[in-house]
């Protein structure tokens, strides 16, 4: 965590032992800073190994005989060969039709990259050993009937990723369904709603139970009436219909979350107290601090895609530890049970730098350990928020260790305009990132913070997350401000892996 100070030199984005280098902005367009390319991840497919084809001849021994026997010898052959060619091309026949018929589909998923496989899972067990590429595509290649209808509340896919993203939450935690009857996000009309009916829905979302129900005003012409409730995915409990009564919809809380418990004096750039940012952990592998990350419920963390490398793609050798602002004084460790990597993360540009933690057991939440609040799909962060970032980096230029004391500094958001102009970054911020600091330098996020939480405090006095720390040219540098996931972008990919894991 670079200091809120403009006068001190800025500390670089530099490679630091054990936490993963971040890629600078030259590096990513420019490759002027003379530096070397990362290594490829191991979950980016490589050219498999070519090996020569083995031919192999048969010697043909012709016994003596007479022309006659040996003519009438290879006429018989060439009749069983035609026979063979008719009913293997009949086999073939038959095969093709009843693969277009029945055959299955590989599913289309907005948010896949077509040039690569499905999700990248890291089990607990997983050794880092895989059999082939073969084996591990078709490990996580998810297929669909021909005859699949998304959000109609029938699981057609592996891992039910047909019925994944019909579920979300609009300003106000307006709860919005998207339905095979019309096709689009509507929100739910209030009647028939009660506890039972709310645990349900969060429960599917990959939540423990829901937090809080309310009443919103609703003026939309077309909304959703609920159903008697039954064992089923909320998208099939829900019926078009033309306004709600009285103009109430459903405002749904699956958690309680985005709230300090401790009271504490927040001062830039300074060392954090017991429970200012309870959402915030360390992730250690093996037996240091690589990446900060964020809790979002009881079973799961968010972190950047970028930290988990090569080297560290077994689960089981990874802690979760929560409730610290000291890395002497840590407390309870969690064990993570699948690492989830987004299957279109770019290590070249760091696009997609988004990771989903599963742990093992439920996190107990505790005036020091709370889960931060995921923002709505609508949700604007606005250069006047007051926003934080927080962690255990480096905090001067060339630091060699990472910060033993949790540390938090203020930060503005920056119009994606500006930091995509040609004194910024040039074009390098996608529509997955959003740029936080001060473009006078200063205030960053440096190396050590990477997969820690960007937060934002909205009017309702909770906290939000807005990004998830990602990549920067240096740190504190002067027009190059700190780079971060942005979440509002990752929504749909957040709430479909949670929903798929659910505990």
């Amino acid at each position: 965590m670079a200091e809120n100070n403009t006068k001190d030199p800025p500390p670089p984005y530099s490679s630091l032992e054990p936490q993963p280098p971040l890629m600078t902005y030259d590096q990513v367009v420019h490759e002027s800073y003379g530096t070397t390319h990362r290594t490829v991840p191991y979950y980016v497919p490589r050219d498999p190994t070519q090996v020569a084809a083995i031919i192999v001849t048969q010697e043909t021994v012709l016994h003596a005989s007479s022309k006659k026997r040996q003519s009438y010898g290879r006429s018989t052959k060439c009749l069983i060969g035609w026979a063979i060619v008719l009913l293997v091309l009949a086999a073939i026949g038959l095969a093709i039709w009843l693969g277009v018929r029945n055959g299955p589909r590989v599913e289309s998923d907005s948010e896949s990259n077509p040039h690569e496989s499905n999700d990248h899972e890291l089990d607990e067990n997983d050794s880092g050993e895989h059999e082939s590429d073969d084996d591990d595509e078709k490990n996580h290649m998810k297929t669909c009937s021909n005859f699949t209808v998304e959000c109609d509340a029938i699981e057609d896919c592996q891992q039910a990723s047909d019925e994944t993203n019909c579920v979300r939450f609009g300003q106000g935690g307006v709860l919005q369904v998207r339905t095979a009857q019309d096709e689009q996000f509507l929100p739910v009309c209030y009647p028939g709603m009660d506890k039972s009916y709310a645990d349900q829905i969060c429960v599917q979302l990959g939540f423990r139970r829901a937090y809080a129900l309310g009443l919103v005003e609703t003026k939309t012409s077309t909304v959703l009436s609920l159903k008697p409730r039954e064992d089923k995915l909320i998208q099939g409990l829900v019926s078009v219909s033309s306004s709600c009564p009285n103009e109430r919809a459903i405002s749904l809380e699956c958690t309680d979350c985005g709230q300090q418990k401790l009271s504490s004096r927040i001062i830039g750039g300074s060392v954090s107290n017991d429970g200012q940012w309870p959402w915030q952990v360390s992730l250690h592998f093996n037996s240091g601090h690589v990446c900060g990350g964020v809790f979002i419920s009881q079973d799961f963390v968010l972190s950047a895609a970028h930290c988990v490398q090569q080297s560290m793609i077994n689960s089981g050798g990874w802690r979760v530890y929560a409730g610290s602002v000291s890395q002497n004084t840590l407390k309870t460790a969690y064990s993570v049970k699948k690492i989830i990597l987004h299957e279109s993360y770019n290590d070249q540009n760091n696009d997609y730098d988004i990771a989903l933690l599963k742990l093992s057991s439920p996190v107990e939440f505790s005036n020091t350990v709370q889960p931060v609040c995921l923002p709505t799909f609508d949700q604007n962060f606005s250069e006047d928020l007051e926003c934080w970032i927080s962690g255990f980096g480096t905090t001067e230029e060339g630091g060699a260790y990472a910060s033993t004391k949790l540390m938090s500094v203020s930060v503005n958001i920056i119009d994606t305009r500006v930091c995509n102009s040609s004194r910024v970054y040039r074009g390098a911020i996608s529509n997955n990132m959003i740029c936080a600091g001060d473009l006078n330098g200063g205030r960053d996020s440096c190396q050590g913070d990477s997969g820690g939480p960007l937060v934002c405090k909205a009017l309702n006095n909770r906290w939000y997350l807005a990004g998830i720390t990602s990549w920067g040219a240096g740190c504190g540098q002067k027009l190059k401000p700190g780079v971060y996931s942005r979440v509002t972008s990752l929504l749909p990919w957040i709430y479909s892996k949670m929903q798929q894991e659910k505990p």
